[in-house]
C-alpha cells in the first residue's frame, strides 16, 4: 500500500519546528482541527524511544476520539518517527508517521510520511495531513 507523503516549506529553523511537534502544550495550539469535525483538547508525550504519546479530543458529532502511539526514532531536530493508532476506525491497525526536517539558511522543508496501511479504506481516511501541516506552518512562522 502506498504511503501518504506530504511536504511543506516553513520559514523557521528545524529546532523550532521539532519543538512544536514534540511539546504537548505547543501541539495543542497548532494541530489542525475544526469544531464538530476533529478537535484536539489534550496531548501527552513521553519523548524518548519507546515512550508513549496520546492525543484526545472530539470528532464528528462531538464523539470522543483518541489517537496514540509510541516514539520509535528521535533524532532532534531532523527526524521524528512514531506509531499511530486511532480509536475511531473499526479496522484500524498501527501505522507509522515519520517527520523529516531538512533546514537550509533558516528555512526548513518538512516531509511527513504516513505508512503501513493495510487497506485502501484506512489510507483514504487520512485526508487531513495538508491541514495539519498548514497549522504547523502558520503557528511556527507566527512565533519566529
Amino acid at each position: 500500500m502506498n504511503p501518504i507523503v506530504q511536504e511543506i516549506t516553513i520559514k523557521a529553523p528545524a529546532e523550532r519546528i521539532f519543538e512544536a511537534l514534540t511539546n504537548p502544550d505547543e501541539r495543542l495550539k497548532w494541530w489542525w482541527g475544526a469544531k464538530g469535525i476533529f478537535e484536539i483538547t489534550h496531548v501527552e508525550s513521553d519523548l524518548r524511544p519507546g515512550g508513549k504519546w496520546m492525543m484526545r479530543g472530539a470528532g464528528m458529532g462531538e464523539k470522543p476520539l483518541t489517537v496514540a502511539g509510541e516514539y520509535r526514532t528521535i533524532e532532534r531536530p531532523r527526524l521524528l518517527v512514531f506509531t499511530w493508532l486511532p480509536d475511531w476506525q473499526e479496522d484500524a491497525t498501527e501505522t507509522i508517521v515519520r517527520w523529516d526536517l531538512e533546514e537550509k539558511d533558516g528555512v526548513t522543508t518538512v516531509r511527513l510520511t504516513h505508512s503501513g496501511f493495510t487497506t485502501e479504506t484506512s489510507r483514504a481516511t487520512y485526508r487531513g495531513w495538508p491541514q495539519v501541516l498548514g497549522g504547523l506552518q502558520s503557528y511556527v512562522e507566527q512565533q519566529v
